[in-house]
């Protein structure tokens, strides 16, 4: 049997594995980043692999991203509601942005402030809110002096 037939089926298999396993394995293998959506709040608490104690009780559409690197904590969060933010937040200056960005949530260089959620800097978006972690030192100790 020649090989050249062969090689190019398990080429062709694997193409088509590799596609029908959708974006969600290129992000993690590529990008270092895995994306999940939640319906709410409750969902998000028993399923999400970040803490995100801002997150207002009225949350729908939360959308998240992290890290697939154990040695990285970054993530974003977009999500929908109209309630104020929940937990200890303080409005700072903005001094940190984050690694990623997700489809309809607004520009973080365009904000001279945040909010300072603990770790997290949160900002208003459309029909809700923006936030990343980690956000800066700087934010942080802000936040403490308020």
């Amino acid at each position: 049997m020649n090989a050249r037939p062969a090689l190019a089926v398990s080429a062709l298999i694997a193409a088509l594995g590799f596609s029908l396993t959708g974006c969600a394995v290129y992000e993690d293998l590529v990008h270092q980043q895995s994306t999940h959506t939640f319906d709410g709040l409750t969902a998000f608490r028993a399923e999400a692999e970040v803490d995100a104690p801002w997150i207002p009780s009225d949350a729908t559409d939360i959308t998240v991203r992290t890290s697939t690197s154990e040695s990285s904590d970054d993530a974003v969060i977009l999500l929908t509601g109209d309630f104020a933010l929940a937990g200890d937040c303080a409005d700072v200056e903005r001094r940190s942005a984050p690694v990623w960005t997700l489809d309809g949530a607004p520009d973080p260089y365009a904000a001279k402030t945040v909010f300072a959620c603990g770790d997290w800097g949160v900002i208003p978006a459309d029909h809700g809110w923006f936030g990343w972690t980690p956000n800066s030192d700087a934010e942080r100790a802000d936040a403490r002096g308020k």
